[in-house]
């Protein structure tokens, strides 16, 4: 099973992955699709994001059972911590007065 979460692109990219995924809530889809498939769809969504960001779960063979991709600037960042991936949301800069 995969999830893609896609942040600020087109209505026509979510509208070409609806042909393999469903998309409970908008920018967010789920399904099951083959390695390759999932891969093809990825180099799609990272080619034509544009000024926007996607985010990919799969299920992998790692501590925690999935691994993650990122392309773009999401709202949270993903970082690796010895092979443990943790959600970082950036703290806003402080305007001085």
């Amino acid at each position: 099973m995969i999830v893609m979460v896609l942040e600020r692109v087109t209505p026509s990219l979510r509208g070409e992955l609806t042909r393999w995924l469903i998309q409970p809530k908008t920018g967010v889809f789920v399904g099951r699709v083959s390695a390759r498939v999932r891969d093809l769809l990825w180099e799609k969504i990272a080619s034509a994001k544009k000024g926007g960001a996607a985010l990919l779960i799969y299920q992998d063979a790692t501590e925690q059972g999935f691994s993650i991709r990122t392309a773009g600037r999401t709202s949270k960042t993903i970082e690796d911590f010895e092979g443990l991936f943790l959600p970082k949301t950036p703290i806003p800069a402080q305007k001085s007065p």
